[in-house]
């Protein structure tokens, strides 16, 4: 007859299936694939979705369930400390590089900080608007955002409900840097679009603020935003408002052709209709900063600016392989990543209710923005660690099912495994040959990433599938007696199918091989867990599509 067997010797706070919670561990959660993961905290989870936003939903979670459960965490963090809730989203937004591809986020958390914030969140809101919404556009954003979270129904929809404070920040955009400065930031896009579609005027916001000007500068301007200043008074006043005035009166292509190239207008002073025309791009080509160039490229290829063998084809070409304009303008891979990406899209629809704008991508151009790629490298330095970097190729990192690509600006830029892929090719170039990468899914598989990958090569790769067990990068490591001093594992964070916990794992790598061995889990969406053990100081969780990853790498790896 045989023994009976014993259940209790089956737990194990060493080994535990995925599929059960770590003995003795309240701090987990059963994740969207059915296995435990650590929940995130407030504030990492907030991170997460500044920088990563929601749209486009994940594999197991729709769009709208995303947004619905990160907006709730957002008004939870603003009820548990609102001022910690602004200094985490200025953070986010005013970095150099930027940290988020998106600035939308943390202006719809800047809005409800406003609409459900106390009243010491909504001085340090006020305080922040300006450095946040440093564009109309932002301030069109910040505005839609606040009239829905905070606003009152009327007979014609909503209105915002605008107090002391909202006056006073709305104000302190108007009051931020010298007059000239406000007014270059007013003329180029004095009308915008909200999120949600409706028509947007700085002169409405002016009469709801009604900033008190501190010079005879600041009132022309006012006063001209307003309609009670003449454009001749005003120009005499603000050198952008003459500029403006002088750019908006050209009527022809030869004449915005040769201000752009004598008197270096700006290319949002001049008429929209005259945008819409090849010539005065081929101008611009060599005028707009190295951001705008990148920005608008694909603009300039659907008007045919842009073409094969074309003049200001090779001139743009010229600009975007400058390897000492890239470093002077402090152009970031991510940066270089999102435009190669972005314009090899051939589409964007950055508003859901307008038309999209399709384009065919000229192949100059797209090598260009490899070199650029390339060439952006120089300024980020290598830690001199040994790295380990594992990118899930399970099957919820294709973009499937409920979710859909990684979205940028309308654009849509690849599935989360390849923005991983490319995420682990920033590395393995940085760190010059102390970075191996491999694909983990139920198993190890050798990763097409070398340092050398092209970018575009990833377009076309394909996860590998099946389950996830994200406790595989530690326990391969071990067999094969991997001394590496830090792993990066890029993921979604849906582990399940291993028979010990990511973290167990860990633990076990360090006592056998590497005890100081550090993690960084960058999560490639916003789904509120981890595996990685927030107990652990050794472990850090970040969000993965941040530009400001490899810097957080090196300095996570030297501490």
């Amino acid at each position: 007859m045989a023994r009976n067997r014993d259940p209790l010797a089956s737990v194990s706070a060493y080994m535990t299936p995925q599929t059960q919670p770590i003995p003795g561990r309240t701090d987990q959660m059963r994740n969207n694939a059915g296995g435990y993961s650590f929940a995130k905290d407030t504030w990492q989870r907030l991170e997460d979705f500044l920088v990563l936003g929601t749209t486009g939903g994940t594999y197991y979670v729709g769009e709208d369930k995303l947004t619905a459960d990160n907006a709730g965490m957002l008004f939870q963090a603003i009820a548990q400390d609102g001022p910690r809730v602004v200094e985490l989203l200025t953070d986010v937004s005013t970095a150099s590089p930027p940290r988020a591809p998106k600035q939308r986020p943390a202006l719809f958390a800047l809005a409800a900080c406003y609409a459900r914030g106390d009243a010491a969140t909504r001085q340090a809101a006020k305080l922040a608007l300006p450095r946040v919404a440093r564009t109309t556009d932002h301030l069109a954003q910040f505005f839609g955002y606040y009239k829905y979270l905070g606003g009152k129904p009327t007979a014609r929809g909503t209105a915002p409900r605008v107090g002391r404070s909202l006056r006073t920040a709305l104000g302190s955009w108007f009051l931020q840097g010298d007059a000239d400065h406000v007014a270059f930031k007013a003329v180029k896009a004095r009308q915008r679009t909200t999120p949600q579609g409706e028509a947007f005027d700085l002169r409405d916001v002016l009469r709801i603020a009604h900033p008190t000007a501190d010079s005879e500068q600041r009132k022309t301007l006012f006063g001209w935003i307003a309609g009670n200043v003449t454009d001749d008074a005003a120009r005499d006043e603000l050198p952008a408002l003459d500029r403006f005035l002088t750019a908006k009166a050209v009527t022809t292509v030869k004449q915005a052709v040769r201000i752009v190239s004598e008197e270096r207008v700006p290319w949002e002073f001049l008429p929209s209709d005259l945008l819409r025309e090849p010539e005065v791009w081929d101008a611009l080509v060599d005028t707009v900063g190295l951001t705008a160039l990148l920005r608008n490229l694909a603009r300039m290829t659907r008007l045919g600016t842009l073409r094969p063998m074309g003049d200001a084809t090779r001139r743009a070409v010229a600009r975007l392989t400058n390897r000492d304009a890239l470093l002077k303008a402090r152009i970031h891979p991510m940066d270089a990543f999102l435009a190669l990406r972005v314009y090899g899209s051939g589409r964007s629809q950055p508003y859901p209710r307008a038309a999209a704008h399709t384009w065919a991508p000229v192949p100059a151009v797209l090598d260009a923005l490899e070199g650029t790629y390339e060439l952006s490298f120089g300024s980020v330095e290598p830690s001199g660690r040994r790295l380990l970097v594992a990118v899930d190729s399970s099957g919820s990192m294709s973009g499937g099912w409920y979710g859909g690509p990684v979205v940028v600006g309308g654009s849509e830029i690849g599935t989360p495994y390849e923005v991983g892929c490319a995420m682990a090719v920033m590395l393995a170039r940085i760190e010059r040959g102390n970075a191996h990468v491999i694909d983990v899914d139920t198993s190890v598989h050798a990763s097409k990433v070398t340092p050398r990958t092209n970018l575009r090569e990833i377009k076309s790769w394909r996860p590998s599938g099946g389950g996830t067990d994200l406790s595989l990068p530690f326990t391969w490591a071990a067999r094969e007696r991997m001394e590496v001093d830090g792993f990066v594992v890029l993921t979604d964070n849906e582990s399940w199918a291993g028979r010990a916990h990511p973290s167990q794992a860990l633990e076990s790598y360090r006592r056998t091989t590497m005890a100081q061995a550090r993690v960084v889990v960058a999560a490639m969406t916003a789904a509120g867990h981890t595996i990685g053990d927030p107990r652990d100081g050794g472990v850090l969780n970040i969000a993965g599509l941040d530009a400001s990853l490899p810097m957080v790498v090196n300095a996570f790896l030297h501490q």
